[in-house]
């Protein structure tokens, strides 16, 4: 049975599932009637950290649509979904946890909203937003984040970030929002633009 998670709560992954290998992350969300005539593309995006907090290599640590995978493999964004539409996860990212590249302290996972500026959006707009884990091997549900909906102006989201402690993975639900987007994330993570 899933956990449920709070807002800075963090949890175990690999210590009470000793066989967890592989992990899948699904992010979903759903907009709110909105009738600015623009439709909503949200994106999720992930920044391979290093003990600092910071991504060394941006070819290499950041991962999205349009560089979807890390320096080996071991996370892959599964592809871009320019509409939200539909139930369950809007996008998902794989976790070859084992041969995440030893440099690589946290994954951090976020999602953002392409245009938002130009478009008038944000996350206010956004309802129903969640990162959750799965087991690959069988697609179990081990770990739930509903993001809530304490958002109003921001653009961006750090949904919540996997992290290693010692030889253990934990999750930490983080919910944090950016009023600056992707920039802002960015920014903090060390990425240039």
């Amino acid at each position: 049975m899933a956990i449920s998670l709070s807002k800075g709560q963090k949890v175990d992954l690999t210590k009470t599932n000793p066989d967890l290998a592989n992990v899948i992350v699904g992010l979903g969300w759903d907009t709110n009637k909105y009738d600015g005539g623009q439709d909503f593309d949200l994106d999720a995006s992930v920044f391979c950290l290093n003990n600092e907090g910071k991504v060394i290599n941006p070819e290499r640590d950041f991962v999205f649509y349009n560089n979807p995978k890390n320096e080996n493999g071991s996370v892959v964004h599964t592809g871009d979904n320019l509409t939200g539409d539909g139930d369950g996860d809007d996008e998902t990212i794989t976790i070859d946890l084992a041969n995440v590249p030893a440099h690589t302290h946290k994954v951090a996972f976020t999602i953002t909203i392409h245009d938002a500026n130009e478009r008038n959006q944000n996350f206010g707009q956004v309802s129903n937003a969640y990162v959750r884990v799965l087991n690959a091997a069988n697609n179990e549900e081990l770990i739930k984040f509903d993001l809530g909906e304490d958002f109003s102006v921001e653009t961006a989201v750090i949904g919540g970030e996997l992290y290693r402690n010692g030889d253990e993975w934990k999750f930490n639900a983080i919910g944090s929002g950016y009023s600056d987007g992707l920039k802002g994330l960015c920014q903090d993570y060390g990425v240039p633009l």
